[in-house]
């Protein structure tokens, strides 16, 4: 960690995590921090689903929930930035309070519940945005109290597939009661089947990802895999938090409900990584989230099997120089391993993690 970064934390810690949150916002929309220059290689480049990314390293959604500073992530060094959950309508989400920083362990229990502006407010800023460049995707979910859930996706995918570099389907938060039910076989048919529809009808036809549980058992990853296969959809993005507990030293705090993320989240998400890959096979794109904290952790992702990767937490931890630090330690990987592309170390890991146990 820079000094800043260290200072920063103190200075975010000293408050609650939501506070904090907000605070960091509305820093990156004003132009603030200065981070290091993140270091930009042809090395990195990812070509994938028909776009273009500068380095295989993105802001995961959660942190961007309303669209507000997707260029300020950008310019700390991500190669894309992925704002949401956004539903169709505005909602405060789940009382507080409901984000719990495990300092220990370096992790995070949330039990947000999808808070956001909705539509509305998110459309407007990515239209005042339009034309700046620069990979945007979209997380779209449904409103808690929807009667028709699926309808609620289909319209996050007609409002936003001309403004979203790619979207992402977001059924697997722990946070909204029901909503991971929507990854069973039957119900995740319709669904996919729905989404591609509403984009075939839309004015711009972008990549379509969806974001699963790591809680996940081998016969309902066989059947995920089976639907995205069979729909026509681009991608998945592994993983979600988690519901789980492993060993944690935050024991205070570890009975808290709400997803974990964090360093504690890698095993689990980068094993069900490669087996998803093994299942779709090497044509599907895979994004690899969970436990995302250091150059390592990030190369590892992409060993097992990951396209790209993504992160959030580990920057609540690390502070904003974290996105540089990273892309600067996977260059010097890569040179040390006399590798011309990023893409190389793509399934070196694959057997070792698809072998692991869940």
């Amino acid at each position: 960690m820079t000094v800043l970064d260290t200072i920063g934390r103190k200075l975010l810690f000293s408050l609650d995590p939501e506070t904090a949150h907000g605070l960091s916002i509305a820093a990156l929309r004003c132009g603030l921090p200065a981070g290091p220059r993140p270091p930009r290689d042809a090395r990195l480049h990812v070509r994938l689903c028909g776009l273009d990314f500068p380095n295989p390293l993105g802001m995961a959604a959660g942190y961007d929930k309303n669209a507000e500073v997707p260029d300020g992530l950008l310019g700390l060094g991500f190669g894309f930035a992925e704002v949401g959950t956004v539903t169709p309508l505005a909602q405060p989400g789940n009382p507080r309070p409901r984000i719990f920083r495990l300092v220990e362990d370096d992790a995070v229990i949330n039990r947000l519940g999808f808070n956001n502006e909705g539509h509305e407010a998110a459309e407007r800023r990515l239209l005042a945005r339009k034309g700046r460049g620069g990979i945007v995707g979209v997380n779209i979910g449904a409103n808690k109290d929807s009667a028709d859930r699926i309808a609620d996706y289909e319209r996050g995918v007609t409002r936003f597939a001309p403004l979203a570099s790619y979207l992402t389907a977001n059924i697997s938060s722990p946070n909204t009661p029901g909503l991971r039910n929507m990854q069973a076989r039957e119900q995740l048919a319709e669904l996919l089947s729905q989404l591609v529809a509403a984009r075939a009808a839309a004015s711009a036809r972008p990549p379509i990802f969806l974001k699963i549980a790591p809680d996940l058992v081998e016969a309902e990853l066989e059947d995920i895999a089976a639907e995205v296969l069979a729909s026509g959809i681009d991608g998945v993005i592994v993983s979600n938090t988690t519901i789980s507990r492993p060993p944690l030293k935050s024991a205070a705090l570890a009975g808290e409900t709400g997803g974990l993320s964090g360093r504690v989240l890698f095993e689990r998400s980068t094993t069900v990584l490669a087996k998803m890959r093994k299942l779709l096979g090497p044509g599907i794109a895979i994004v690899g989230v969970g436990g995302v904290d250091s150059a390592e952790a990030a190369l590892e992702k992409i060993r097992a099997g990951a396209d790209l990767v993504q992160l959030y937490t580990g920057m609540i931890f690390a502070g904003p120089s974290l996105p540089a630090r990273i892309l600067g330690g996977m260059v010097e990987a890569l040179q040390a391993g006399a590798h011309a592309s990023v893409r190389e170390l793509r399934d070196s890991s694959l057997e070792e993690w698809a072998a692991k146990p869940l």
